[in-house]
């Protein structure tokens, strides 16, 4: 962990917890090169030239400095005062957050006074804007010759679907004009009525399996034990993807010497957003767009099927990753458009929002964020999930980008409080017995 304040804005960010194994996430100012300090703003004004290599830091890494070099990591990390805290808040987040911080300092024990006053050192801080990012790897990716691709290894890609036939023949319309052409597609079909003659006329390597069982997790996992590629991809039955989105993720994999490639998503009447438009390590991993090395399931299993009908499954297998080891990379240039089916899919088969459940009555959180906050991070880390994520949550999903209309969420709560406390602590003791019933992950 960089700053500790971190954890309270976004408690289940991977780099909370430490890999098994050496990787460089965050780089040192002094072992930056030239090239990488000019784009960095060193900040001496933090109380202690460490700290402000740590600023450094978060700097890089936020701007896609991307190495493996042991020499280069961040053996010893100091301890930031709390004013150098806020600094940092005040620094790179919108300035509601140091509010939010200080208040849950206060409310939690810490000493008031202390807190104030370390608050109200850094309130004249202005914002640094860090969507201007660094191109580090931009003119050696272009003209990049990768040994994989000559190679020509055999990639399976992974497409469960479900009662999505109108938007399933796009994305297999586009895989048949994927320029890297070694690829078998295995589709697990769950649809009903199960249409087996729909996948004649396409020019495609496709191995069918139906799947009785409503089961997402199943699916996928039933798909990569069925796997003879050396890679694994995964894409969904309503996205659309460029020519060029498998040769990508596998250059990509060569280029850094990766084990996983994740492409972020942009809406059909959107772009990417600048934080997204450049490498950079992955904050997570999603099973709609990514590439993953078939050894990184036979080391970490598959995916836990305790997810099954909710949330966060891709999630946890992407941190069980990250804790192994593992190089995981965002790469901009095998984006897709994600078009979202208004119909079949998860949305049919449970939850798809982790705060919003399908029904009032239903446990809010979904109980299995909880239970993937309380495994990996702790009871602490998931309290403040809560605090974060529950009173946007009781408004409009189409709100859900929209930041005034969303604070309407907390008198919300106020209102409702009996209503979603009792929502909470029945999410709370499902995902304790979760915990209990313990991970449902097989092993390849």
């Amino acid at each position: 962990m960089l700053f500790r304040f971190l954890q309270y804005i976004n408690p289940g960010w991977y780099y909370h917890l430490r890999p098994r194994r050496a990787v460089a996430h965050f780089v040192q100012w002094e072992a930056m090169d030239e090239t990488e300090r000019k784009i960095i703003a060193y900040d001496p004004l933090y109380s202690d030239a460490a700290v402000s290599r740590l600023d450094a830091a978060w700097q890089g890494w936020a701007r896609g400095i991307i190495t493996t070099d042991s020499e280069r990591r961040l053996h010893a990390l100091p301890t930031p005062l709390p004013e150098d805290e806020y600094r940092f808040l005040r620094k790179y987040f919108h300035p509601v957050w140091s509010w939010y911080v200080l208040l849950l300092r206060i409310i939690s024990g810490h000493h008031p006074i202390q807190e104030v006053r370390a608050f109200r050192k850094q309130r004249r801080v202005s914002r640094v804007p860090l969507s201007h990012p660094y191109y580090p790897h931009e003119d050696s990716w272009a003209t990049f010759q990768s040994p994989l691709l000559a190679r020509r290894p055999l990639v399976s890609i992974v497409l469960p679907t479900l009662n999505r036939y109108h938007y399933l023949k796009d994305i297999l319309h586009d895989l048949e004009q994927q320029t890297y052409s070694h690829f078998e597609v295995i589709v697990v079909d769950q649809s009903e009525p199960f249409r087996p003659e729909f996948y004649a006329d396409f020019k495609l390597n496709i191995r069918l399996i139906h799947q009785q069982e409503k089961a997402l997790w199943k699916a996928r996992n039933t798909a990569v034990k069925a796997a003879a590629g050396e890679y694994i991809a995964f894409s969904e039955d309503d996205v659309r993807v460029k020519p060029d989105w498998l040769a990508n993720h596998l250059r990509c994999l060569d280029f850094f010497g990766a084990d996983i490639s994740c492409g972020p998503f942009f809406s059909l009447k959107g772009e990417l957003p600048p934080e997204k438009r450049f490498f950079r390590w992955a904050e997570q991993f999603a099973t709609g767009n990514a590439c993953v090395k078939k050894k990184v399931f036979e080391t970490v299993g598959l995916f836990d099927r305790q997810f099954e009908g909710q949330r966060m499954g891709d999630g946890e297998f992407g941190l069980r990753a990250h804790l192994a080891g593992f190089k995981n990379i965002s790469n901009p240039y095998a984006a897709c458009e994600d078009v979202k089916a208004p119909e079949g899919g998860l949305r049919q088969m449970g939850a798809w929002d982790a705060f919003r459940p399908r029904k009032w009555t239903d446990p809010r959180p979904i109980p299995s964020t909880l239970y993937y906050m309380r495994r990996y991070f702790g009871r602490k880390a998931a309290l403040y999930f809560i605090l974060q994520g529950v009173p946007p949550s009781l408004l409009p999903y189409r709100f859900k980008r929209n930041r005034k209309i969303l604070a309407l969420g907390i008198p919300l709560v106020l209102l409702l409080l009996p209503f979603v406390l009792i929502q909470v602590i029945r999410s709370w003791r499902k995902a304790g017995r979760m915990i209990k019933a313990g991970p449902r992950i097989d092993q390849l």
